[in-house]
């Protein structure tokens, strides 16, 4: 409790006091620090009890101190923390969270070093936050303070962690300056937003409140009603700080539709180029724009089929300079480096063109049919990379099949596909189980070598196919020697989205195998730790989604 000194007499008498006393205890703190040898306090004689004499001192001075002193206001009552109405935890799930959070770097839960066969807890942690999500259960609170403090650690638990943690997550937060991060990552630092039916609210907060509520603000009502958001970012549109203009802008991709046209062609003659490239990526996801018909204009005039070859080919004449028009719908003129201009230039006009475009351009030709057609000049791959950016960007699976080919294709790609990250994208824009199943049958061709990145695309848990083609694939490195750790990668991606009814089929390669003549020292027993482990992280997944779905036991209490 804070104490203030209790006047008493005049006010001069009581500064006076005050001085006194002030200095009374210093000279008694300077006597002690120093020594009553060097140097004895007024009032206490020399001498061999000067040392008693001086706790006596202080200690009377302490009460006359304190009697001196008047209670003062007491700080205001911290609000109690909102209710969570969604049921707690089962206690058997509260209990397993426990175990993945002790587990986490920097508690000591961890083993460190080689892991052995022990499952890595802390990897779990995210399927098991997606499944208590999808349940709808509230955390215990005992449990908050170690979810926080993991979310801290790990932005990418961030989302779920305060998804599950709820609204206390955020009482606890705004009194713990190291957990701070979770009202920047919940919309509106966790403040309710208005609602459709509060106008005025709205429009106090958008023009008054802090950014990242406007953000929240501008987010949560474009997800509702696309065009009262973009209405509402338009009134201040003019008066916007760049940066802001660039923020708000990319809000538009939810909801995106041809409404916004006009409102993004305004955007095309923004002061700000990062605003401009935005406004015009936007209108080239929109194939009926009138921005993607100039583009689409412009990449013809630089693409045709040659049919005076003995096979019709395709002929690229790439642009030969960069005009303002060009320029004002977002190609950039200046190329990195290392790339020629007119290459650069071209890739940004076929990235931006409605990929139907082709087809009317080449003879009515399929996907498949015009990505098989070969390219004059070696341009092919400067056209086919185009392509797969365009597919990504207008979501078109059909040209994404096309251009990853089949999966047995012996350059271990299809033929437009320049890179593993470009395939991974390209497969993002399939159905999850022909992404499996295409993924499934490239690992059966090609191995697991190349496959770590396009494994990362399929969704958990990973279907039959694709789960049995990354067993196969480990089993034939094992039979083989190959160097283990190599593979260290996809055999800790099997653990986290391997299905765990799998574990039963795998039991057979915990076994120590014997060592090829030209196997790497150690693999076999490297290959039946990591076979057990994997074994062993599939059942604690099953028993996890058990805790999480399956109701408990009641204890039977008729006897």
């Amino acid at each position: 409790m804070n104490r203030t000194p209790a006047p008493t007499g005049t006010a001069s008498d009581t500064a006076s006091a005050d001085a006194s006393g002030g200095s009374r205890w210093e000279e008694l703190v300077t006597a002690a620090l120093l020594g009553t040898a060097r140097r004895t306090p007024s009032g206490i004689p020399a001498g061999r009890e000067a040392p008693t004499a001086l706790l006596d001192a202080a200690a009377v001075e302490t009460v006359r101190r304190r009697a001196g002193m008047r209670p003062g206001r007491a700080a205001a009552r911290v609000e109690p923390a909102a209710a969570d109405p969604r049921p707690p935890l089962p206690p058997a799930a509260a209990r397993r969270l426990a175990m993945l959070l002790a587990d986490r770097p920097g508690t000591g839960g961890g083993s460190g070093g080689r892991r052995g066969s022990a499952p890595d807890l802390m990897e779990l942690l995210p399927q098991w936050l997606a499944t208590a999500n999808l349940r709808g259960f509230a955390p215990r609170p005992e449990s908050l303070p170690a979810l926080l403090d993991a979310a801290r650690g790990r932005t990418d638990l961030r989302p779920a962690v305060l998804a599950f943690a709820g609204p206390r997550a955020l009482w606890l937060a705004r009194l713990n300056a190291d957990w701070r991060f979770a009202l920047r990552s919940t919309p509106g630092g966790g403040a309710a937003l208005p609602g459709p039916e509060e106008p005025d609210r709205i429009r106090e907060l958008w023009e008054e409140g802090l950014f990242a509520e406007r953000v929240a603000l501008l987010s949560g009502i474009r997800a509702r009603d696309a065009a009262a958001a973009r209405d509402l970012l338009a009134t201040t549109w003019a008066t916007e700080r760049a940066e802001d203009r660039l923020m708000f802008l990319d809000s538009l991709r939810t909801g995106l539709c041809a409404a916004d046209e006009p409102f993004l062609e305004r955007a095309l003659a923004d002061r700000s180029r990062n605003v401009r490239a935005t406004a015009a990526e936007l209108l080239s996801a929109l194939p009926g724009s009138a921005l993607a018909g100039r583009m689409a204009e412009r990449a013809v005039s630089c693409v045709a089929v040659d049919h005076t070859q003995s096979t019709p080919t395709i002929a690229v004449e790439a642009p030969h300079e960069c005009d303002p028009g060009m320029e004002r719908d977002g190609v950039v003129p200046n190329a990195p480096a290392g790339r020629g201009e007119r290459s650069w230039w071209l890739g940004q006009l076929v990235e931006a063109a409605p990929l139907d475009t082709w087809s009317r351009r080449l003879g009515g030709r399929t996907p498949e049919e015009i990505v098989a057609l070969p390219v004059a000049d070696d341009w092919q791959s400067e056209l086919h990379a185009a392509w797969c950016r365009a597919a990504v960007r207008q979501r078109a699976p059909s040209w994404s099949r096309a251009l990853l080919g089949v999966p047995a294709a012996p350059e271990a790609g299809g033929p437009g596909a320049v890179s593993l990250a470009e395939r991974a994208k390209l497969l993002g824009t399939l159905g999850a189980a022909e992404r499996a199943d295409w993924v499934a049958g490239f690992i059966a061709v090609h191995g697991l070598s190349e496959a770590f990145q396009l494994l990362g695309v399929c969704t958990v848990p990973w279907s039959g196919p694709l789960g049995r083609a990354v067993v196969d694939a480990l089993n034939i490195a094992r039979d083989a020697g190959s160097y283990p750790w190599s593979f260290s990668g996809v055999m800790g991606l099997a653990e986290r989205c391997l299905d765990p009814s799998e574990a039963p089929h795998l039991e057979t390669l915990t076994a120590i195998p014997d060592e090829p003549e030209n196997a790497a020292p150690g693999a076999g027993g490297y290959w039946a730790e990591s076979f057990q482990r994997l074994v062993t992280t599939l059942r604690l997944r099953a028993a996890m989604q058990r805790e999480l779905t399956e109701p408990e036991p009641t204890e039977d209490r008729s006897n």
